[in-house]
C-alpha cells in the first residue's frame, strides 16, 4: 500500500519536529515539486510545520552538546532563515558559551591538558563542537599552567 504525500508528511512530523527544507526533501519522491510546495503550505497554515519551532526544538535538544557555531551551521544546513537562528540560540541556551564548553570538557576529559599535545587535542575537540577560539583559550585555561608556552 503507497502513502499518500499527505500521510508522510505527517508521520515525519509526529516523530520530530523538521524544518520546511528537510520535510520537502523526505516528500520530494512522492509528488511532483508544486504538490510538495502546496502541501508543505497546507501544513504550515494548519500550524503543524514551523522553521521557529524546529529551530528552538533543534537548539534546546544539541545545546548541552554543541557550541553556537555549529549550532547555526547544522541549522542553516537543514533550511532554517539566519533571524529565526539567531532567536532560537538565544532564547533556547540558559547557560553562557563558556559554561557550556567547561561543561563538556568536564564531561569528556578526566583531567585539565598536561602538555602542549594534550590541550591542542582537548582544544580541537572543542572546535569540532563548535565553540570559538577565546572560549576554548578561557576553558582550557581555567587552571594554571594549562595552556602551552
Amino acid at each position: 500500500m503507497t502513502m499518500s504525500l499527505h500521510e508522510r508528511a505527517l508521520r515525519c512530523l509526529a516523530q520530530r519536529e523538521h524544518s520546511r527544507t528537510e520535510l520537502a526533501h523526505k516528500l520530494g519522491k512522492l509528488g511532483s515539486e508544486e504538490e510538495v510546495d502546496a502541501e508543505l503550505d497546507r501544513l504550515t497554515e494548519l500550524g503543524l510545520l514551523s522553521d521557529v519551532r524546529f529551530a528552538d526544538a533543534y537548539v534546546r535538544a544539541k545545546a548541552a552538546r554543541f557550541g553556537a557555531s555549529r549550532l547555526r551551521l547544522e541549522l542553516s544546513r537543514r533550511g532554517v532563515g539566519t533571524e529565526q537562528i539567531v532567536s532560537a540560540i538565544e532564547e533556547n541556551c540558559s547557560d553562557s558559551e563558556f559554561e557550556r564548553a567547561r561543561d563538556i570538557a568536564r564531561r569528556k576529559f578526566a583531567a585539565a591538558p598536561a602538555d602542549a599535545r594534550e590541550w591542542a587535542r582537548q582544544a580541537r575537540f572543542l572546535q569540532g563542537r563548535g565553540f570559538a577560539t577565546e572560549i576554548i583559550r578561557k576553558v582550557l585555561k581555567e587552571h594554571p599552567g594549562d595552556e602551552p608556552a
